[in-house]
């Protein structure tokens, strides 16, 4: 019964820690107040907290740069979810979560071209550490998310955005 009891009182400590705004895995990544991408991501940010329909949240809007667009995002949702799993990571450890799973049907491995150039199964912690990490270089990489305003952007790798958000979106 006590056991019963002691997990509970884990999920409810867990759950307080959700809705706590001020813990993040790792520092948020902020856009310079008073450039376009700020105004941007206000909007983005006013859309998403409004209750508004995702699909309507994320449309372009007119006549915006579809790449400072999808980048705002990218960012966003990279910061969101360093809050939610600041919320969580000190419950999932290498011995409660030996391995990074979306459930019993399916195992992420990690690959990269340094350490790890076979897919290879690691304790969640792990995987997540080597994810953000990966990611923090990308959206942190000028070549891919530049920052500068003052000139014209280049086009976004759109297949490195969409793996940044898609490798995220999975690990969740």
């Amino acid at each position: 019964m006590a056991m019963k009891e002691d997990k509970e009182e884990t999920m409810s400590i867990a759950l307080k820690q959700v809705f706590n705004k001020d813990k993040t895995f790792r520092p948020k990544r902020k856009f310079e107040p008073g450039t376009q991408r700020f105004e941007l991501h206000k909007r983005a940010q006013a859309s998403l907290n409004s209750g508004v329909d995702l699909r309507a949240a994320v449309q372009l809007p007119s006549g915006e740069d579809q790449n400072d667009w999808v980048a705002v995002h990218v960012v966003d949702f990279f910061n969101r979810i360093n809050l939610i799993y600041g919320t969580i990571c000190e419950f999932c450890t290498e011995r409660t979560c030996p391995v990074m799973s979306g459930g019993p049907k399916y195992e992420y491995r990690w690959q990269d071209d340094l350490k790890y150039k076979k897919p290879t199964a690691l304790p969640a912690p792990q995987y997540m550490n080597l994810l953000m990490d990966w990611i923090e270089v990308q959206i942190n990489n000028e070549d891919i998310f530049p920052t500068c305003v003052d000139f014209e952007v280049v086009l976004y790798d759109t297949d490195k955005t969409g793996r940044v958000g898609g490798d995220v979106f999975a690990a969740c």
